[in-house]
């Protein structure tokens, strides 16, 4: 028969320290686990993009320089698709812990208005981090059209609305709505044709299937050197390093036209601070990097890193903004 404790008291006793001491220890490795200094095993930094784009190469830039400020590695983790949305639900729904982080876009900013069904409340599952920085568009046309300015871009497209065209890497992006806003500020009417990314959008410019793009500086700052393309104007409110002798299109005539590419990163919501805190440091050592510089300087990237909370009014609003103009222009990603 099985002893019991009442008629052996010492095994219960034997078995009551056994379990008071497996809670000691258990409380021990909770709490040695707890106080290691973050990070103390690689971090993610997931893309919501395809590899080799810009914000692909802003990623892996940053994140090899925060791989030598942190001591561990930050392996950078493509998931594109559904609009940026896939990657970001994977950070979304990550434990936060600081070990999984997110590199948003434009796209962060505008799909709460253009996406109908969002498997994540952004406002309410992403902790911001750093702000890395923005960068202009630029109103690109071929160089053999008629347009030297953007005042003559307005003029023919308002003596002939819905004849010009101008093409985008797709619905919804940066250059879909920096098109948007200059046809709802200048008043004309313009037809877009969204592409599958943006080499195919200027490829179709270059051949003249479509009149102009509000493309990146750092996918036609070749062409616009070589004098394929003429850019007319950028779409932020200073002008561009990388293009410096070409006007804003506030200065070029379209009075209030504000517009930027930016990149951010967020972790989950719930990251203690102190981690949130450290990944922040971290990404400032990383953009004064000689690294990090030359890849700036090739994208017309404006480095502007500040607190979580600089991040966090900048991408409200900016979703502010943009919701405005996507309601105003029943602008819609299907």
């Amino acid at each position: 028969m099985r002893p019991c404790c009442k008629r052996y008291p010492g095994a219960r006793f034997n078995r009551l320290t056994g379990c008071v001491m497996a809670a000691i220890l258990l409380s021990t490795a909770a709490l040695v686990h707890a106080e290691q200094a973050f990070p103390f095993k690689p971090v993610r930094l997931i893309v919501p993009f395809a590899a080799g784009g810009g914000t692909d190469l802003i990623a892996r830039t940053v994140g090899d320089a925060m791989s030598r400020d942190l001591g561990q590695a930050v392996i950078v983790e493509n998931k594109p698709g559904g609009g940026t949305v896939i990657g970001s639900e994977a950070v979304a729904k990550s434990a936060p812990d600081g070990y999984t982080l997110l590199i948003a876009t434009f796209a962060h900013a505008a799909n709460p208005a253009l996406v109908a069904r969002l498997p994540y409340v952004t406002e309410k599952a992403f902790a911001p981090v750093a702000l890395i920085g923005s960068s202009p568009n630029v109103l690109v046309v071929r160089a053999d059209k008629p347009w030297k300015s953007v005042s003559e871009v307005v003029a023919a497209a308002r003596a002939s609305p819905g004849k010009f065209s101008f093409g985008s890497q797709g619905n919804g992006t940066s250059a879909h709505l920096a098109g948007a806003l200059f046809e709802n500020l200048a008043r004309v009417e313009l037809i877009h044709v969204p592409y599958k990314g943006a080499g195919p959008a200027i490829t179709d410019l270059l051949g003249g299937q479509i009149d102009m793009m509000f493309a990146t500086v750092s996918a036609v700052s070749q062409l616009i050197e070589s004098g394929k393309l003429r850019g007319l104007a950028v779409t932020t409110t200073d002008r561009s390093p990388a293009l410096a002798g070409v006007p804003t299109l506030a200065e070029a005539g379209v009075a209030g036209y504000a517009a930027e590419s930016w990149y951010g990163i967020y972790v989950a919501a719930g990251t203690p601070r102190e981690v949130i805190a450290r990944l922040n440091l971290s990404i400032r050592r990383a953009v004064q990097t000689e690294a990090f510089r030359k890849r700036i300087g090739d994208e017309g990237l404006v480095a502007n890193v500040g607190t979580p909370e600089d991040l966090d009014r900048y991408v409200r609003g900016e979703e502010a903004r943009w919701r405005r103009l996507i309601k105003e222009e029943h602008i819609s990603i299907d």
